[in-house]
């Protein structure tokens, strides 16, 4: 497959991912759900800042347990209080932003006990928040456009199964597409295994609170080598560079914008001509 890099962004509590395709505008995307100042879903589509938005996140699920997610104080899934994030959904589809549901997250109770219990969270996660049909779908009937592994914990078994299982619900006239947030050491504890299969779409990896394979004061070569690994050992169609945005995000792991637009970026993608500017204004150098 064809690989694309990227870079991500981390705002505070939320995190942006920014595709970059040679010196082209890039896709930018968001994970939503997290920060109660963050706005309304509706608001973060309307500000046309975004291409995808991933909804943090489903925390609970496998092993037998009741899946439920968790959108912080955005809505609450114990009253079925989330079904009113249905049209904010369907808006943010109808302005061409893909939606996606991310899955587990620094916080939950989430693992795979076996096969058949990943073919069993995979049709859970088809009839209630993609293309099948269920009496208690959280979101109503708003359809989502694919689903995030953002595995911290847990074990590292059967998340390959699970990619594999939602695949096969892809139907030519709607695609479910498969998305990552493995750590920048590779191969990714949790997800390595999984980022094997190809099924992947979008590898958005953060290079970040991890010394082997960041930028630090200055020293670019522990992020370009692990950068280099991601990009030539990952068959993902779009492989994504993470970075934090804000102190807040990361603390001293931050890289100010002047040594990303004059060293990182040049050492991916081999092009420095590009303006500063984070949030909407990431648009102008990517």
């Amino acid at each position: 497959m064809a690989i694309e890099s990227a870079i991500l962004l981390a705002f505070a509590t939320s995190v942006i991912l920014v595709l970059v395709t040679g010196i082209d505008a890039g896709d930018i995307a968001i994970y939503w759900g997290q920060n109660s100042d963050e706005g309304t879903l509706a608001e973060t589509c309307a500000t046309g800042n975004y291409d995808f938005v991933n909804l943090a996140f489903l925390p609970t699920f496998g092993n037998g347990q009741t899946p439920m997610i968790n959108l912080a104080g955005h809505c609450d899934p114990y009253s079925n209080g989330c079904t009113n994030l249905s049209s904010d959904i369907k808006s943010c589809q109808a302005q061409g932003i893909k939606v996606i549901l991310s899955l587990g997250g620094g916080a939950g109770s989430y693992f795979l006990a076996s096969s058949d219990d990943a073919r069993r969270v995979a049709a859970y996660l088809w009839n209630n928040f993609l293309g099948g049909q269920s009496a208690s779908r959280p979101f109503g009937d708003a359809i989502l456009d694919g689903i995030d592994f953002d595995i911290e914990g847990g074990t590292n078994q059967h998340w390959d199964d699970l990619a594999k299982y939602l695949s096969r619900y892809s139907q030519r006239s709607r695609k479910v597409y498969l998305t990552a947030a493995p750590q920048c050491p590779f191969p990714d504890a949790w997800v390595g295994g999984a980022l094997k299969t190809g099924l992947f779409d979008y590898v958005w990896v953060q290079f970040y609170n991890n010394l082997q394979c960041q930028y630090s004061d200055g020293d670019i070569s522990n992020l370009e080598n692990a950068w280099k690994q991601w990009t030539t050992n990952v068959p993902a169609t779009k492989i994504f560079l993470g970075l934090p945005a804000s102190p807040e995000a990361a603390g001293s792991d931050f890289i100010p914008v002047s040594d990303i637009v004059s060293q990182v970026l040049p050492a991916i993608r081999g092009s420095a001509n590009m303006e500063t500017g984070y949030s909407s204004a990431i648009k102008n150098y990517v």
